[in-house]
């Protein structure tokens, strides 16, 4: 069994289309309100267009419906067997340079599993996961150009801090916390204001390193979301991704089979108590369809996150 962080866990974008000249006559209040409540409900860990910094916590929890086999088909979960995966992230983000900011994010996973086969059994583990430092630098921000959209670009390396699952105890490995190897992400991020509405668009691609003879896979992850802004600077988001990665490899040649994928669709929400504090929750899932995923948990859960910044 894998652990948890060795899944796709990015949350996902669905880009809500709508006419663009919509922009060029909205106020600037408006604009000002999609930019800064908008990007918060879909990345709850980046700074707004006023923030110098911000730290926060989000509470995860998710229930294992069920997985898909090499071929896409969707199984439901064996009589007996089941899993809950919970998570505590501890963020914090920094602006720089003006237009720049870095974060860090730390992690603490917990699994039970249980599984009935050859017999009855059951395990729960946890720890510190794969802790993960980022930059992101916005060239264009969203708004700002009535013919560009925002353009950022980022750029993240994930430390292999957390208990790799060879490390784990068996028969369940329900303490695996990490993937036991770097990763390093880079991504472009487009996204723009129409109206009180933001659209986003994000490619991902990450590259891990060896780890006990082999290389997992090449990951990319295309996300797209739209997000409402009301009056109030509360805001609504829907959001889905699209996530795949080539074979592994080890010792050198392809192991066959191995390439996965998985598709997630977050429903989410942000309030904001005061102008420095907000709370988001959010409702996600892997959908338990044929052909939305390829040796991958399906996964269904929700969040819960508080954030304090400063401006």
């Amino acid at each position: 069994m894998r652990s948890r962080s060795s899944r796709f866990s990015r949350r996902a974008r669905f880009l809500i289309g709508l006419v663009g000249i919509v922009a060029l006559s909205a106020p600037k209040r408006a604009q000002a309100q999609a930019c800064c409540a908008g990007g918060s409900v879909i990345t709850p860990g980046r700074l707004s267009l006023h923030d110098d910094a911000l730290v926060g916590i989000q509470a995860k929890a998710g229930l294992v419906a069920g997985s898909y086999d090499v071929s896409g088909r969707f199984l439901g979960q064996g009589s007996g067997d089941s899993e809950l995966d919970l998570e505590q992230d501890l963020f914090g983000a920094l602006r720089v340079l003006h237009r720049g900011q870095v974060a860090l994010l730390v992690p603490l996973v917990e699994t039970r599993r249980t599984a009935s086969q050859p017999a009855p059994v059951s395990q729960m583990g946890g720890g510190i996961g794969d802790v993960n430092a980022s930059i992101r630098y916005d060239f264009v921000r969203a708004g700002e150009s009535r013919v560009l959209p925002g353009i950022a670009l980022l750029a993240g390396v994930t430390f292999p801090s957390g208990r790799a699952p060879e490390q784990a105890t068996p028969p369940l490995e329900a303490d695996a916390t990490g993937i036991g190897a770097f990763q390093f992400n880079a991504a472009l991020a487009l996204e723009q204001i129409i109206g009180p509405w933001l659209v986003n668009a994000t490619g991902i691609v990450a590259k891990r390193t060896e780890h006990g003879g082999e290389t997992l896979g090449t990951q990319v992850t295309f996300l797209a979301a739209g997000a409402y802004t009301f009056p109030n600077d509360a805001s609504a988001a829907l959001s889905a991704s699209y996530a795949f990665e080539s074979d592994a490899t080890s010792s050198g040649a392809d192991v066959p089979n191995s390439g996965k994928s998985v598709t997630t669709v977050t429903l989410s929400g942000l309030w904001p108590l005061t102008d420095e504090w907000r709370v988001i929750v959010g409702l996600y899932m892997n959908p338990p369809i044929h052909s939305l995923g390829t040796n991958q948990p399906a996964v269904m859960g929700a969040t819960l996150t508080a954030i304090v910044s400063w401006m």
